[in-house]
Parts: C-alpha cells; sequence; structure tokens
C-alpha cells in the first residue's frame, strides 16, 4: 500500500484490479487473498446462487475480465 498525503492508503484489488481505499474483504476462494468489498459482495453472491467463480484460477492462467 502506497501512504497518501492525507494519510490514507490506497491499494489495488487483486480480482478487479481496480484502486480502492476501503477496508478490505478476504476472498472467499482462498481464505487468504484481501479483495475490495464490492468483489467480496461479488463473491458472496456468486457462492449464494451455485455459481462458478474462481477468479484466481483465471488469474494464474492469463488475464482475466471481471464478471
Amino acid at each position: 500500500m502506497k501512504p497518501r498525503k492525507n494519510g490514507n492508503y490506497s491499494w489495488e484489488c487483486p480480482r478487479c484490479q481496480k484502486s480502492t481505499f476501503d477496508f478490505p474483504a478476504i476472498s472467499r476462494r482462498d481464505n487468504k487473498t484481501e479483495i475490495c468489498s464490492q468483489c467480496g459482495v461479488d463473491e458472496a453472491m456468486a457462492d449464494y446462487f451455485g455459481k462458478s467463480d474462481n477468479w484466481l484460477d483465471k488469474a494464474k492462467t492469463g488475464p482475466s475480465e471481471r464478471p
């Protein structure tokens, strides 16, 4: 994370590659990777509706697009 002049920290979500200042969520896919809160909601909804959403596999094999 990079400190900013006003004391806030920005970081890039590894799932959607967007810069954010939000407090991170923990990915449900490996229970250790920090992702942005919106991606956390997306993963939870995918699990609830039984949809496949393993972005970690896609990230290892090449560029990915956000679902």
